[in-house]
């Protein structure tokens, strides 16, 4: 009798928790609203992206079957969203165009706006700008007629964050502080707060170190009253810690350093604790799904079978019965799955902080090569300046042997600074490739005759072979096709004494617009053991000590040539023998290009330069000593200004046909002052002397306002030949 009550106590109470269950659930089952909130709860509060994705899959599912353009719509823009949080722009891109698409584009709505908004910041990700600031006006244009006007703050916002990258600064600034003043409500403190952080980083692109500071401490205060952006954080942080080394606040530099690391560790510990529990609720949630399908199944079975209570108080039972066998599995399952996340975070903890260690110990050795390099060329302009001018003196013969190993020094001393900057620069992605036109055969041969004395010297027959049937006229990047050859041909030449050496270049395909090619440089020297063969291309890395010895060298040459072709997409191929040689091959696809885009040089006339007046700002006295003589050898006027703010005011009572500006001056630096020349003077060739670091390239330096760059340490003919290009043009434009 007691265990019957016990049944149908269970029954009556499961049956009951059926039907109320039921209810609740019917009302909120198989609809998009439903399906959107749970995507929604899942992207923002439990960031399981992946769960937020299918729930919003199955919400377009059913307005498409429902025939809910709107819902569908807004499905779209919910999709686009989660992908653009993803940064997979190119998904994002796609939903937020369907979105558009299928909202009634007549009538302005909210979430039409936001598609916009959306494609606008996917294409401003891209740098596609032009497009950005289109979709940008559409969505102003929306929320104007909405009268929303806080939302057009946050279009403001963009749009000053295209002038910043433009660089248009004053613009930029005019709109982030209107975006400020126009947000009182507490409710946008996020938006405030990136506004003061654009206005720092356009304060840092000036270097202006001390406001760039104060908006960040504004943005850093914004987003804590906005209870703490924690990416937001990040970011500021970062760039406060590196405002202030740049302030040479080293203390406050190390302070808000720790306060990010600090952040990013409490970070990753907070996605670790999400990631377990998100795995919980998915089983959990599974489990609801199945309970529901199955209390579906119940009422209609109850429907049917109302009679036979028997029966479905014995089912009732049965699956209680699974439920409880169920949930002490799923109990089982959930302490084993806590022990192993345990385990998980503190390896992933550890992970982290290794990672962090290697990114520190690398970037620290990439500034200090860095460092180094630029530092002693300075000096070495001054040794190769002086050498050259003596060698110009025409020395005794007891003098001559002296200054040839002198200068043989010097110039073995720059090729392994340059080596260093350019390993420097390809391990830290500071390297681009180009696409200009140029001629193949030219390029090769020029190559071929600059090595003629090395050649001699080593009593090496050369062996030059191109395909005629390869067209001379391409499009890709000499400048590295260079690097690569020249390193190859060096490497030959100086393990094949008395032997010989083959550069061939083959045809393998072509098409209207395309060609493949193939590149080969082969010896006949000493060759390379198998067992060193996969170290070869390491940076330093020459073989045996004795091979140092006798043939001398940086280690970089087959480390550079190995990073630049796979920046080109490429891959280098070596087969090597101990005492039979060995060949390094290579393939590279290239545009065709006509054969009126190829830019021949012309060659300039010394004669030029005579007679011309030059100044020269430069604070450095031995190298102001060295480039006066240079010029005045050539018959140039030159007059000699120590600083950035001399410059400038000199610039706007004299004329000049050409001002030699170096970079790195006390006070206003050589960029500085060529921006403020360029305010009252845009015609006078400005060019840059600069111990170009790995920090600068020549690109940033033309933005200033310059025309070309010479290098220190640079090579006389070199030096000529840019300046007398520069004075040519003036000349010609004059008459």
């Amino acid at each position: 009798m007691t265990k019957q009550f016990v049944i149908f106590l269970l029954f009556v109470t499961f049956s009951s928790y059926t039907q109320s269950v039921y209810k609740d659930v019917a009302k909120i089952s198989d609809s998009t609203d439903y399906y959107l909130e749970i995507g929604l709860f899942n992207k923002e509060d439990k960031k399981s992206y992946k769960r937020a994705i299918e729930f919003t899959e199955k919400a377009i599912t059913y307005a498409k079957s429902n025939n809910l353009n709107d819902k569908l719509a807004d499905s779209y823009l919910q999709l686009g969203n989660i992908y653009y949080d993803l940064e997979k722009n190119n998904l994002a891109i796609d939903y937020f165009i369907r979105a558009v698409n299928t909202f009634d584009t007549k009538e302005p709505k909210t979430n039409l706006a936001l598609s916009y908004y959306g494609l606008g910041k996917c294409y401003l990700k891209k740098d596609n700008i032009k497009v950005a600031e289109i979709y940008f006006e559409k969505a102003a244009s929306l929320y104007e007629k909405l009268n929303f006007f806080e939302a057009i703050e946050l279009i403001n916002l963009q749009k000053g964050i295209i002038k910043k990258e433009k660089k248009d600064y004053p613009e930029a600034t005019t709109i982030l502080l209107s975006v400020i003043k126009n947000l009182d409500d507490d409710a946008f403190l996020s938006t405030k707060s990136e506004a003061y952080f654009q206005l720092g980083e356009i304060e840092m692109a000036q270097k202006k170190y001390a406001k760039a500071i104060s908006y960040y401490d504004l943005a850093n205060v914004a987003n804590q009253t906005n209870k703490s952006d924690f990416e937001a954080s990040k970011k500021i942080l970062k760039q406060l810690s590196i405002a202030y080394e740049r302030s040479h606040n080293k203390e406050k530099s190390h302070f808000y350093l720790k306060k990010y690391a600090d952040l990013t560790d409490s970070i990753s510990k907070h996605f670790l604790s999400f990631d377990s529990e998100n795995m919980i609720d998915k089983i959990q949630f599974d489990e609801q799904l199945k309970t529901i399908e199955q209390l579906d199944k119940e009422k209609k079975s109850q429907q049917k079978t109302l009679r036979f209570s028997k029966l479905i108080s014995i089912l009732s039972i049965a699956l209680i019965s699974i439920l409880s066998l169920l949930s002490l599995s799923l109990y089982k399952n959930n302490k084993i799955r806590i022990s192993t996340n345990k385990l998980l975070k503190e390896k992933n903890k550890e992970l982290i902080a290794e990672k962090e260690r290697a990114e520190l110990a690398s970037k620290a050795r990439a500034d200090f090569l860095s460092t180094v390099s630029h530092e002693l060329r300075t000096p070495l302009n001054a040794i190769n300046g002086i050498t050259y001018l003596l060698l110009q003196e025409k020395p005794k013969a007891s003098q001559l042997n002296y200054l040839k190993s002198l200068e043989f020094s010097g110039n073995y001393l720059l090729n392994f600074i340059n080596d260093i900057l350019e390993i420097n620069r390809l391990e830290s992605d500071k390297v681009t490739v180009e696409k200009i036109s140029f001629d193949l055969r030219e390029l090769i041969e020029n190559i071929t005759i600059s090595f003629k004395e090395f050649i001699n010297e080593n009593n090496i027959n050369c062996h030059l072979y191109i395909d005629e049937t390869i067209t001379s006229n391409l499009k890709g990047d000499p400048t590295k096709l260079s690097q690569i050859i020249i390193n190859l041909l060096n490497n030959a030449i100086k393990f094949s004494k008395n032997g010989d050496v083959w550069c061939t270049v083959k045809k393998i395909k072509e098409s209207n617009n395309e060609i493949k090619l193939y590149f080969e440089v082969k010896d006949n020297g000493i060759g390379i053991p198998t067992d060193k063969q996969e170290t070869i291309f390491d940076s330093f890395s020459q073989g045996s000590v004795e091979i140092n010895r006798t043939y001398g060298g940086t280690g970089l040459g087959l480390s550079i040539v190995k990073k630049i072709l796979e920046l080109m997409g490429s891959t280098i191929h070596l087969k090597s023998e101990s005492g039979k040689g060995s060949t390094f091959s290579f393939e590279l696809e290239f545009e065709k290009a006509a054969k009126d885009e190829v830019k021949k040089e012309i060659n300039q006339k010394i004669e030029y330069l005579n007679k011309k007046n030059i100044l020269l700002v430069e604070d450095n006295k031995i190298n102001q000593m060295i480039t006066q003589k240079m010029l005045e050898k050539k018959g140039i006027s030159c007059v000699i200004i120590d600083n950035g703010e001399d410059a400038i005011e000199n610039a706007k009572t004299n004329h000049y046909d050409v001002i030699l500006m170096d970079v790195h001056l006390p006070g206003i630096n050589g960029t500085e002052a060529t921006t403020e020349i360029r305010k009252f003077d845009t015609t006078t060739p400005i060019i840059a002397l600069t111990a170009i670091s790995l920090n600068e390239n020549k690109e940033m330096l033309l933005s200033y306002g310059m025309n070309e760059v010479i290098t220190k340490p640079f090579e006389p003919e070199h030096f000529y030949n840019v300046v007398t290009a520069y004075l040519t043009n003036t000349e010609q434009s004059n008459s």
